[in-house]
């Protein structure tokens, strides 16, 4: 049989997934706060709508997708799991390290798969540049940096660190294989409290540095992951079409007399075989319930990413005017 997952969150996020649940076949029901909002998607995609407060009881629902503001992520991640529930929850998955923490335990102690929302680890651009590196294509990786940057969408408790930044950090994380002994983070608020734009500097063992960039008030959009090695240099940019999304730049640096010499050479574009990584997401989602096997993304991978998040947020007031007296 196959499993019947609920959605908990018919934003904009959480209709991606009632959508794609939905092709895949395994789309049970559908819960919001807002009851119209839920019963408006369970008529248009043909499943339940239920009331969040009675989701977690239900006997028909083997999982639970959970796309809510974060500041609820760890409190309904938490009830789902002791209810018997495996968990999918977006990211960020938590406010706060130890609610993570939490949250994680309880779906240890209660056997349930708890998986995270870092979809772009399911993007075939990136799995594809992931093999390149384990396989010694780049040679020793020493820089890694991102760079997500667009205007908007802007949330109420989630500033452009905590909302753009953990799926790069998923990444990042996933070829180093380590976390950062050193996080530096700087950002500024230009419209309210929350940072509009921050940059974290990260020092990972054996010296590998790291940089990220993030913002939403900027005039274009920019979605690039650079790994820079000592063979060789790959740039995974979703903005480019499907042909070029993952190029790789062999270009020599050397000492000649004393002095540093190099040759830039055109990039090669690696084939990437198409598919929506929140797709394959969902699927990996599937096979580990079916397999009770851990998630590539799952529980402890989103507590490392709270960590870094954490150690890179930094207080800032909010520029003011020129015009304004100090």
């Amino acid at each position: 049989m196959k499993p019947r997952l609920a959605v908990l969150g018919c934003g904009y996020w959480g209709s991606n997934h009632i959508r794609t649940l939905k092709g895949l076949g395994v789309l049970h029901a559908v819960s919001d706060l807002n009851k119209a909002r839920a019963e408006g998607f369970a008529s248009e995609q043909d499943c339940l709508a239920i009331e969040p407060e009675a989701l977690f009881s239900r006997d028909d629902v083997d999982a639970i997708v959970l796309a809510l503001p974060p500041q609820f992520h760890a409190q309904m991640a938490t009830r789902a799991v002791q209810a018997g529930k495996d968990v999918l929850v977006e990211k960020p998955v938590a406010l706060t390290v130890a609610d993570a923490e939490r949250a994680v335990a309880a779906a240890k102690a209660a056997g349930r798969i708890f998986m995270v929302g870092h979809v772009l680890r399911f993007h075939p651009a990136f799995e594809k540049l992931k093999s390149l590196v384990d396989a010694g294509e780049l040679g020793e990786v020493r820089y890694i940096h991102s760079h997500r940057l667009g205007l908007g969408k802007f949330h109420t408790e989630n500033d452009a660190l905590w909302d753009l930044a953990p799926h790069d950090l998923s990444m990042i994380l996933a070829i180093t294989g380590t976390e950062p002994i050193e996080v530096r983070g700087e950002g500024a608020a230009l419209l309210d409290h929350l940072s509009d734009f921050a940059h974290l500097h990260m020092v990972f063992p054996n010296n590998l540095r790291g940089h990220l960039f993030t913002s939403r008030l900027n005039p274009y959009r920019e979605r690039r992951l650079t790994v820079v090695g000592t063979k060789a240099m790959a740039v995974f940019d979703d903005v480019e079409p499907w042909e070029r999304k993952l190029a790789v730049y062999r270009h020599a640096v050397w000492q000649d007399s004393g002095h540093w010499a190099f040759t830039a050479n055109e990039p090669s574009y690696v084939t990437v075989e198409q598919g929506m990584p929140l797709t394959r997401e969902l699927e990996h989602f599937l096979e580990c319930i079916r397999t009770r096997r851990e998630p590539a993304t799952d529980g402890e991978e989103a507590i490392r990413v709270l960590r870094i998040l954490t150690a890179g947020t930094v207080p800032h007031d909010r520029f003011r005017d020129k015009s304004e007296s100090a």
